[in-house]
């Protein structure tokens, strides 16, 4: 079976349940997801972890709060790492972690 792995990625408007795909090799299937913002991504991760995902990671577009939140939605039963940005392209030069944070 090899490698259950998943790529998260933010994306506006993306639909974790339309915009995905599967890649398998012979030692990784991955798992590619999109995701429209944090509680979405947290909601996909618990999910991919339920099926199976060992090993997570996030696109850039996650901040440091957002890494933190989905490394608690995989709970330990998934390894969670990210690919880091200051300030993302696909968020107008922002963290996710601007773009996403709750209001105070």
């Amino acid at each position: 079976m090899g490698l259950q792995a998943a790529f998260v990625f933010l994306a506006g408007g993306a639909d974790p349940a339309q915009h995905r795909a599967i890649i398998q090799t012979p030692q990784v299937t991955l798992t590619v997801v999109g995701v429209a913002d944090y509680a979405a991504a947290e909601a996909a991760v618990r999910d991919l972890v339920a099926q199976g995902v060992v090993a997570i990671e996030l696109c850039g577009g996650f901040g440091h709060a957002g890494t933190a939140r989905i490394a608690a939605a995989a709970g330990g039963k998934a390894v969670v790492g990210a690919v880091r940005f200051d300030g993302h392209p696909g968020l107008g030069g922002k963290s996710g972690d601007t773009v996403f944070a709750p209001a105070a």
